[in-house]
């Protein structure tokens, strides 16, 4: 070998590849950086001050410009590393040369390019992306020009096979985002089921409606105005509830809504008060106490109702159609039940539980048990937009009100009829085929 061959510019060349190959590596870095950074986490560091953070916000608010310019440094830089590798080793070791040139920059590029830098950005994301994000935006700028005629091509040849692009539909999901997040968390241990049920629970308020969740009007406990006063107070006293709806003629005609702190409260009055007698009972009327009944759509949404409810001050209201009819009541209390689980206090009545688990693997579960609350103890994913609850779920796949006994599959689930109450399931048992 010639040692003429090693001078001034060999080295020169030589150093030129080592620069080409660091500026490659900063680049596949930065990529990585500023795509795998959780813009959540960049925005609690720039409020706290962190000019880096700010930068690398704003320059992934547009990730296809971003992207453009990186890749476009990126390519000139590995391209013409690639080319003065092979005219170096073409010089040294002859035709032989390209050859050898191909192997060394192939595994240069790949370790020193690629691996290494992309390994550290995507295990330090924030802090890389926030470190680059200053000269990062230098080179957005440099080449703004040529990327922004890169798009217009590129949509151009997307357009002739009918694929439409709109730089402008590019919404961060967030809330897709925080849910994908915690099922891979649960699926990998660090969130505990609990933990992801309340907080998807709280995202859910606004997709979902009263109508869902609501006490069915079949089972609202009422009382009758034309009732004597002695059997209203007994029937308060006896209730689980403090707040019962007033109807007059029929359950429909809905007058008032006591509670019955109020309704102690007027008893004593005429028990105890200054113009107490015996016979005062008797006259009380319990709509001259009950308070003006509420009534909502069914369609308002979960979290415009709670909302609601804590503007007015109110834990109660009756949901009605858009005709105006009774279809249930619902309470403060249930859509918090939707978010933290089933909430009980010693005068709620002791319910059968509404999910057994049975040792052959079975299921026996209410008919009146909602889809989701199924979902979500059992992990499963039966589709909820038909029916809200299970019973109604296997009355409209059956397309009939089936008897006892009968057993369907549909849904990759098998659901047997266990026992019924006139037209409603009232127990059924499940299993996953």
């Amino acid at each position: 070998m010639d040692p003429s061959i090693f001078d001034a510019s060999f080295w020169i060349t030589s150093g030129s590849i080592v620069v080409l190959l660091i500026m490659s590596g900063f680049f596949s870095g930065s990529e990585t950086a500023l795509t795998a950074a959780s813009r959540g986490k960049l925005r609690t560091q720039a409020d706290k001050g962190s000019k880096g953070a700010e930068r690398a916000l704003t320059i992934t608010e547009d990730n296809e410009r971003l992207i453009g310019s990186v890749l476009l440094g990126n390519n000139l830089v590995n391209i013409l590393a690639a080319s003065l590798a092979t005219a170096l080793f073409t010089r040294v070791l002859g035709e032989g040369g390209v050859a050898v040139a191909t192997l060394v920059m192939t595994l240069l590029v790949l370790i020193f390019a690629e691996v290494l830098p992309k390994t550290y950005a995507i295990t330090n994301a924030e802090k890389a992306a926030s470190s680059v994000a200053g000269a990062i935006s230098v080179v957005i700028m440099l080449f703004a020009p040529i990327v922004g005629a890169v798009r217009m091509l590129v949509r151009a040849i997307l357009a002739v096979f009918g694929v439409k692009t709109d730089p402008d539909s590019h919404i961060l999901a967030v809330r897709e985002e925080i849910a994908g997040a915690l099922q891979l968390g649960h699926s990998e241990g660090v969130v505990e089921k609990e933990d992801r049920d309340r907080i998807l629970g709280a995202l859910d308020l606004s997709d979902r409606t009263v109508e869902e969740i609501m006490l069915h009007r079949s089972g609202i406990e009422m009382i009758n105005a034309d009732d004597e006063p002695e059997k209203i107070l007994s029937q308060c006293l006896e209730s689980n509830h403090t707040r019962l709806p007033i109807f007059r003629d029929e359950p429909e005609n809905i007058v008032g809504v006591i509670h019955a702190k109020d309704l102690l409260r007027a008893i004593d009055k005429l028990m105890r008060g200054p113009e107490a007698s015996p016979n005062a009972l008797k006259s009380f009327k319990v709509t001259d106490v009950a308070m003006k009944p509420y009534f909502v759509p069914e369609t308002t949404t979960l979290d415009d109702q709670m909302r609601e409810f804590l503007r007015r001050s109110t834990h109660f209201a009756l949901v009605v159609d858009e005709y105006g009819s009774l279809q249930g009541l619902i309470t403060l209390e249930d859509i918090l039940e939707e978010i933290v689980g089933e909430i009980t206090d010693e005068f709620d009545p002791d319910a059968e539980e509404p999910l057994l688990k049975s040792s052959d693997g079975h299921y026996i579960i209410d008919g009146s048990m909602t889809i989701r609350d199924l979902n979500r103890a059992t992990d499963w994913n039966l589709p909820d937009e038909e029916a809200n609850t299970v019973a109604g779920l296997v009355i409209h796949e059956a397309q009939t009100i089936p008897t006892v006994g009968q057993v369907f599959s549909f849904h990759g689930f098998r659901f047997e009829v266990m026992a019924r109450d006139a037209n409603r399931l009232t127990q059924l048992r499940i299993r996953p085929l």
